[in-house]
Protein backbone atom coordinates (compact mmCIF):
# COMPACT_ATOMS: atom_id res chain seq x y z
CA UNK A 1 0.00 0.00 0.00
CA UNK A 2 2.58 2.30 0.92
CA UNK A 3 4.67 1.77 -2.48
CA UNK A 4 1.68 2.51 -4.41
CA UNK A 5 1.49 5.54 -2.62
CA UNK A 6 4.76 6.38 -3.23
CA UNK A 7 4.33 5.93 -6.91
CA UNK A 8 1.40 8.03 -7.38
CA UNK A 9 3.37 10.94 -5.22
CA UNK A 10 6.06 10.42 -8.13
CA UNK A 11 3.89 10.46 -10.68
CA UNK A 12 2.18 13.07 -9.55
CA UNK A 13 5.99 15.40 -9.04
CA UNK A 14 6.46 13.90 -13.22
CA UNK A 15 3.32 15.12 -14.46
CA UNK A 16 3.59 18.51 -12.45
CA UNK A 17 7.34 18.89 -13.88
CA UNK A 18 6.58 18.32 -17.11
CA UNK A 19 4.42 20.86 -17.17
CA UNK A 20 6.69 23.39 -15.73
CA UNK A 21 7.39 26.20 -18.50
CA UNK A 22 10.70 27.29 -20.21
CA UNK A 23 11.83 29.90 -17.74
CA UNK A 24 12.36 33.42 -18.86
CA UNK A 25 16.27 34.49 -18.29
CA UNK A 26 16.17 36.96 -15.60
CA UNK A 27 19.39 38.64 -14.67
CA UNK A 28 19.27 37.94 -10.70
CA UNK A 29 16.72 36.15 -9.85
CA UNK A 30 15.27 32.46 -10.86
CA UNK A 31 12.17 31.58 -12.36
CA UNK A 32 9.21 29.83 -10.35
CA UNK A 33 9.17 27.34 -12.63
CA UNK A 34 13.14 26.31 -11.75
CA UNK A 35 12.64 26.95 -7.79
CA UNK A 36 10.28 24.53 -8.34
CA UNK A 37 12.20 21.80 -10.18
CA UNK A 38 15.31 22.41 -7.67
CA UNK A 39 12.18 22.02 -4.37
CA UNK A 40 11.28 18.86 -6.07
CA UNK A 41 14.80 17.52 -6.80
CA UNK A 42 15.66 18.54 -3.08
CA UNK A 43 12.56 16.60 -1.55
CA UNK A 44 12.95 13.43 -3.51
CA UNK A 45 16.71 13.26 -3.09
CA UNK A 46 16.61 13.62 0.89
CA UNK A 47 13.25 10.89 0.83
CA UNK A 48 15.88 8.82 -1.17
CA UNK A 49 18.28 9.28 1.16
CA UNK A 50 16.25 8.57 4.11
CA UNK A 51 14.68 5.76 2.52
CA UNK A 52 18.71 4.09 1.83
CA UNK A 53 19.58 5.32 5.54
CA UNK A 54 16.78 2.78 6.81
CA UNK A 55 17.00 0.38 4.41
CA UNK A 56 20.81 -0.02 5.15
CA UNK A 57 20.51 0.37 9.08
CA UNK A 58 17.85 -2.60 9.21
CA UNK A 59 20.74 -4.81 7.98
CA UNK A 60 23.24 -3.52 10.40
CA UNK A 61 26.68 -2.85 10.07
CA UNK A 62 28.11 -4.51 7.33
CA UNK A 63 31.83 -6.33 7.40
CA UNK A 64 33.22 -6.29 3.74
CA UNK A 65 35.58 -8.73 2.62
CA UNK A 66 36.12 -10.57 -0.29
CA UNK A 67 34.28 -13.39 1.31
CA UNK A 68 31.06 -11.50 2.36
CA UNK A 69 30.83 -9.22 -0.83
CA UNK A 70 28.62 -11.37 -2.72
CA UNK A 71 25.90 -11.76 0.19
CA UNK A 72 26.33 -8.05 1.03
CA UNK A 73 25.49 -7.04 -2.60
CA UNK A 74 22.67 -9.87 -2.45
CA UNK A 75 21.10 -8.34 0.58
CA UNK A 76 21.27 -4.66 -0.81
CA UNK A 77 19.32 -5.55 -4.26
CA UNK A 78 16.95 -7.42 -2.42
CA UNK A 79 16.19 -4.66 0.36
CA UNK A 80 12.87 -2.88 -0.99
CA UNK A 81 14.26 0.42 1.07
CA UNK A 82 17.45 0.50 -0.83
CA UNK A 83 15.89 -0.31 -4.25
CA UNK A 84 12.93 2.03 -3.77
CA UNK A 85 15.54 4.90 -2.00
CA UNK A 86 17.55 4.79 -5.09
CA UNK A 87 14.41 5.06 -7.31
CA UNK A 88 13.32 8.14 -5.30
CA UNK A 89 16.82 9.55 -5.73
CA UNK A 90 17.35 8.66 -8.91
CA UNK A 91 14.13 10.96 -9.94
CA UNK A 92 14.94 13.61 -7.81
CA UNK A 93 18.73 13.38 -9.87
CA UNK A 94 16.24 13.99 -13.19
CA UNK A 95 14.86 17.01 -11.97
CA UNK A 96 18.15 17.96 -11.16
CA UNK A 97 19.28 17.56 -14.75
CA UNK A 98 16.42 20.21 -15.67
CA UNK A 99 17.38 22.34 -13.17
CA UNK A 100 21.32 22.39 -14.84
CA UNK A 101 19.91 22.75 -18.54
CA UNK A 102 18.09 25.76 -17.03
CA UNK A 103 20.65 27.48 -15.15
CA UNK A 104 24.41 27.90 -15.02
CA UNK A 105 26.11 25.53 -11.89
CA UNK A 106 27.31 28.19 -9.87
CA UNK A 107 24.30 29.07 -8.97
CA UNK A 108 22.45 25.71 -9.26
CA UNK A 109 24.80 23.79 -6.76
CA UNK A 110 24.61 25.83 -3.48
CA UNK A 111 21.13 24.62 -3.57
CA UNK A 112 22.40 21.23 -2.59
CA UNK A 113 23.26 22.40 0.70
CA UNK A 114 19.30 22.66 1.04
CA UNK A 115 19.90 18.79 1.48
CA UNK A 116 22.26 19.03 3.86
CA UNK A 117 20.06 21.24 6.57
CA UNK A 118 17.30 19.03 5.80
CA UNK A 119 19.24 15.36 6.14
CA UNK A 120 20.68 16.98 9.28
CA UNK A 121 17.24 18.22 10.80
CA UNK A 122 15.81 14.61 9.92
CA UNK A 123 18.90 12.41 11.35
CA UNK A 124 18.64 14.15 14.57
CA UNK A 125 14.42 14.19 14.59
CA UNK A 126 13.50 10.98 12.81
CA UNK A 127 16.65 8.93 13.35
CA UNK A 128 17.82 10.36 16.47
CA UNK A 129 21.31 10.76 15.75
CA UNK A 130 23.42 12.47 18.09
CA UNK A 131 24.00 16.07 17.50
CA UNK A 132 26.78 18.65 18.60
CA UNK A 133 27.16 22.12 18.85
CA UNK A 134 30.03 22.15 16.77
CA UNK A 135 27.72 19.83 13.87
CA UNK A 136 24.84 22.05 14.03
CA UNK A 137 26.99 25.21 14.10
CA UNK A 138 28.25 23.44 10.45
CA UNK A 139 25.09 23.54 9.27
CA UNK A 140 24.10 27.30 9.86
CA UNK A 141 27.09 28.48 8.13
CA UNK A 142 25.76 26.13 5.09
CA UNK A 143 22.71 28.05 5.55
CA UNK A 144 24.58 31.22 5.60
CA UNK A 145 26.47 30.85 2.68
CA UNK A 146 23.08 29.10 0.55
CA UNK A 147 21.22 32.06 0.81
CA UNK A 148 24.32 34.34 -0.06
CA UNK A 149 25.17 32.75 -3.61
CA UNK A 150 21.11 32.71 -4.16
CA UNK A 151 20.92 36.43 -3.38
CA UNK A 152 24.03 37.33 -5.69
Amino acid sequence: MQQAEERTIVAAGLAEAANLEQPTPRKGKLAMSTIMLILIATALGVIGQMMLKQGMGAMGPLALSLDTAPGIVWRIVTSPMVIGGLLVYGIGTFFWLITLSRIELSVAYPFVSLNHIIIFLLAWLVLHEQVNPLRAAGVIVICAGMLMVARS
